[in-house]
C-alpha cells in the first residue's frame, strides 16, 4: 500500500458525513454498528501503514544524520591530512607531503559524496515528514469520527428504546380507551338508576292505591252517616 493510497483512505474516512449516511440507511442502528466495525478495522490498518511510513522516515532521517556526520568526519580527516602534508613539505619531505595531500583529496571526495547524499535525501525527508503529519492528523480525525459514531449509536439506541416505550404506553392507553372500564360503570349506574326509578314508581303507585282505599273508606263513612240520619228522620228521633 503506497503512502498516497494510505493518505487518500484516511482523508476519505475522516471526512465521511455520518448524518448523510444515516439519512440513507434503512436501519440506522445496524448501519452504525457496521460502520463502527469498518472504522475500527480501517483505523487498525491505517495505524500499521502509518507506523511503517514513520519507520521509513526515521530510517531516512538516520541515514541523513549519518551522511552529515560522515561529511564532517571526512572533512576533519582531510584537514588533518592537509596539515600533515604542509608539515612534511616544510620539513623537506615533498614525497610524503604529496602522499598526505592525496589522502586529503580522497577525504574531501568522501566528504563531498556524503554531503551530496545528505542534500539529495533532504527533499524526500521533508515530503515524507509532511505526509506523516497528514497521516497522523487523519488518524486523529478518524478516531474522533469513531467516537462520534459510537456516540451516535448510543444515542440512536436510547432514542429507539424510548420510542418503543412510548409506543407501548400509547398502545396501552389506546386499549384502555377501547375497553374503558368507566363505560361499564356508567352502564351499571344507568341500570341501578332504572331499578331505583322502578322502585320509586312502585312506591308511588302503592301510595296512590292506599289513598284510593282511604278515600273509599271515607265515602263509606259518609254513606253510613247519611243512612243513620235518614233512619232518625223516619223515627222522629
Amino acid at each position: 500500500m503506497t503512502k498516497q493510497t494510505i493518505l487518500g483512505r484516511v482523508t476519505q474516512l475522516a471526512k465521511a458525513n455520518i448524518n448523510a449516511l444515516l439519512d440513507q440507511a434503512e436501519d440506522p442502528q445496524k448501519m452504525l454498528d457496521q460502520l463502527i466495525r469498518d472504522y475500527t478495522n480501517n483505523i487498525a490498518e491505517a495505524e500499521q501503514a502509518v507506523a511503517a511510513t514513520i519507520g521509513n522516515l526515521r530510517l531516512m532521517e538516520q541515514d541523513h544524520k549519518e551522511d552529515v556526520e560522515a561529511a564532517a568526519e571526512w572533512g576533519g580527516k582531510a584537514l588533518a591530512a592537509s596539515r600533515k602534508a604542509d608539515e612534511l613539505r616544510g620539513a623537506g619531505s615533498a614525497v610524503e607531503a604529496d602522499t598526505f595531500d592525496n589522502l586529503a583529496k580522497v577525504a574531501l571526495g568522501r566528504q563531498l559524496q556524503s554531503e551530496q547524499e545528505a542534500k539529495t535525501a533532504e527533499p524526500t525527508i521533508a515530503s515524507q515528514t509532511e505526509v506523516v503529519d497528514k497521516l497522523k492528523t487523519g488518524l486523529d480525525q478518524m478516531k474522533g469520527k469513531l467516537s462520534e459514531l459510537k456516540a451516535k449509536r448510543d444515542e440512536l439506541v436510547a432514542r429507539s428504546k424510548s420510542a418503543q416505550a412510548q409506543n407501548q404506553m400509547m398502545d396501552a392507553v389506546k386499549n384502555i380507551d377501547v375497553l374503558d372500564p368507566t363505560s361499564e360503570l356508567s352502564r351499571f349506574e344507568d341500570k341501578v338508576r332504572r331499578e331505583e326509578a322502578k322502585a320509586l314508581g312502585k312506591q308511588e303507585l302503592a301510595a296512590s292505591s292506599l289513598d284510593a282505599q282511604f278515600e273509599q273508606l271515607d265515602s263509606l263513612g259518609d254513606s253510613a252517616e247519611i243512612e243513620a240520619r235518614l233512619a232518625a228522620l223516619k223515627t222522629g228521633a
